[in-house]
């Protein structure tokens, strides 16, 4: 939960954002006023109003899945075992749990997986762990969200007797791995409909040219080919909406899916008991659920433990062990929220130090600490980033290697795998590895080289803002009526989605009066506030928030989420503040 903004601090620009009447005449009739121009401003079509499964682009047109679906099907002929190479994060984990399931289903023989130790790994299939890989005599290793830049991984694997299928969604460099199938919508040239699919999309996606391939040739049945895969929409949901990939209508159909089957109660046990531990009710599932209460759990052991913990609680077979886990991450994830509070407090001491909270800075941020967690330092980086409105990195110290690692969050319009990129053809020194995507990156480099880095980064990061042009407006959807804060038109909204990155969540701007307000859970504002066209008071909650210096019955301009507030057996309509001016 963030800070809500203060546009009379930051100088954030309100705008409202507007459609073609064109757009918005050709959606239905019967549309609610407000829904049909949230739906126009965001160039929704008539046939996107209710994404299905069968609108999704065609499996087989994903850049080397055809290829890679053949070379699995022979691996099912001949009995070979397939290793799966996840990663740590929580598109990892359910692109490794998908990969796994389905697997077992289509009848392979052991399917197992393989995730790296952050800590003494890092991220993706390295040569140590081809050479861990080994151990456990695979034909086939299979990566999931990551190998794409894996060079010497792959040459290590195919050294050690084991072929290699990468499937990944981030981009490429200069050089593709040597020898390998690769499955990954970013490749150079690719033409594939939605770049924007995760790691554990491009996993469904193959796996599904795998299901159909296999039940073509008489191997297994097509209904079996056909469950095994949308049995796991439930996993390509949380995944995708935990990357904070965009939600264009390839992948809001996928998480628009998993969300339904979610609150059919037709989920694994691994993510129901998630829910539970998180406290939330799965038969009214939505992405925020997904994005604020499972996928930090999941994300926890990878950042402070092992994320085979995350992925074993994915693959639960019964209830009573996935409980078990999920309590388990439960437990990791209060310590890493301590952690995280406490890092965050120090990289706020840091800002103040470089004047950024007075907007003194660089284009970008880029702070190091001796003692902060790696694991942490993404959820740090995301911090710096929504205080300075830049790009920002945070470093930590590697004790197995004495490297720096730092994780990389980006705004919106600056990719910052790019800005990354460039900044490390002019910088002196050299990166020991780095990638990622538009808004989430990593690297590591030596701590000599950090202020050269740090200065080429900033300089990169400037230049691409200034062509693209800077832009800190908040946008919204405009003004509700007294009659429209209802809590209907709040269900509406919440059943038109699924919101997330590149879709975003309608925000509403109004000048209320103030009528109440009190702190609660110690740092969150509640207030009361009512419509100056009059109608019922409404509950207003910021999150983070200290009171406002403001009397009773004072105007206050909010902008804000029409939300439902569920308490016990009740439904009502709330206010989620996201900025005061």
């Amino acid at each position: 939960m963030r800070h809500p903004r203060f546009a009379d601090e930051d100088n954030t620009a309100i705008r409202v954002r507007s459609a073609a009447e064109s757009v918005s005449a050709a959606l239905p009739v019967g549309l609610h006023p407000v829904l049909r121009r949230v739906l126009a401003a965001r160039q929704v079509s008539a046939a996107q109003l209710q994404p299905q499964l069968a609108q999704l682009i065609p499996v087989g047109s994903l850049p080397g899945v055809q290829a890679a679906a053949e070379r699995l099907v022979i691996a099912r002929q001949r009995g070979e075992r397939v290793l799966v190479i996840g990663d740590f994060d929580v598109d990892g984990a359910t692109a490794a749990a998908l990969s796994v399931s389905c697997l077992r289903a289509f009848g392979f023989a052991a399917p197992d997986f393989l995730v790296p130790d952050r800590f003494r790994y890092g991220y993706g299939l390295s040569p140590a762990i081809a050479e861990l890989a080994a151990t456990r005599r695979p034909t086939l290793l299979m990566t999931v969200d990551n190998g794409i830049t894996s060079l010497e991984g792959v040459r290590r694997a195919r050294e050690l007797g084991m072929e290699v299928l990468i499937t990944d969604h981030h981009l490429a460099g200069p050089v593709l791995p040597d020898g390998a199938l690769i499955v990954n919508p970013n490749l150079p040239g690719s033409v594939f409909g939605s770049p924007a699919l995760c790691g554990v999309g491009v996993a469904f996606y193959l796996l599904a040219a795998t299901g159909k391939r296999l039940a073509e040739l008489g191997i297994i049945p097509g209904d079996l080919a056909r469950d095994a895969v949308t049995d796991c929409l439930d996993l390509v949901a949380l995944g995708t909406v935990a990357d904070l990939v965009p939600l264009d209508f390839n992948n809001r159909i996928l998480v628009a899916e998993g969300l339904r089957r979610m609150r059919a109660g037709r989920t694994r046990p691994g993510i129901a008991a998630l829910f539970h531990v998180a406290g939330r009710e799965l038969g009214l599932a939505r992405s925020a659920d997904l994005g604020f209460a499972i996928a930090p759990r999941l994300n926890a052991a990878g950042r402070l433990e092992d994320m085979t913990i995350g992925i074993d609680c994915l693959l639960a077979a019964d209830a009573a062990t996935a409980q078990m886990l999920a309590a388990r991450l439960d437990v990791l994830n209060t310590e890493r929220r301590a952690l995280q509070q406490q890092m965050q407090g120090e990289a706020e001491v840091l800002l103040d130090d470089v004047g950024a909270r007075l907007g003194d800075v660089e284009a970008a941020v880029c702070l190091f600490d001796e003692s902060w967690h790696p694991g942490i330092v993404g959820l740090v980086a995301n911090r710096l980033k929504d205080l300075t409105g830049r790009p920002a990195i945070a470093f930590a110290r590697c004790t197995e290697t004495g490297m720096l690692r730092g994780s990389a969050r980006s705004v919106e319009g600056l990719h910052v795998r790019d800005a990354m990129a460039a900044a490390l053809t002019i910088m002196s020194g050299s990166a020991v590895r780095f990638g990622g995507h538009a808004m989430a990156a990593g690297i590591t480099l030596a701590e000599a080289d950090l202020d050269s880095f740090r200065s080429a980064f900033a300089t990169e990061v400037g230049r691409q803002r200034d062509l693209l042009g800077s832009d800190d407006s908040l946008w919204t959807d405009g003004t509700l009526e007294a009659g429209e804060l209802q809590l209907d038109l709040a269900e509406m909204l919440a059943a038109a989605g699924p919101w997330g990155q590149g879709f975003p969540e309608p925000l509403f701007d109004n000048v209320f009066t103030l009528c109440e307000q009190r702190v609660i859970g110690e740092k969150h504002l509640r207030m009361r506030v009512r419509h100056p066209d009059g109608g019922q008071l409404l509950d207003a909650v910021a999150f983070n928030q200290a009171p406002l210096e403001s009397a009773r019955n004072v105007p206050v301009r909010l902008v804000y989420r029409l939300d439902v507030n569920t308490w016990r057996q009740s439904r009502t309509a709330q206010l989620v503040v996201e900025c005061i001016a």
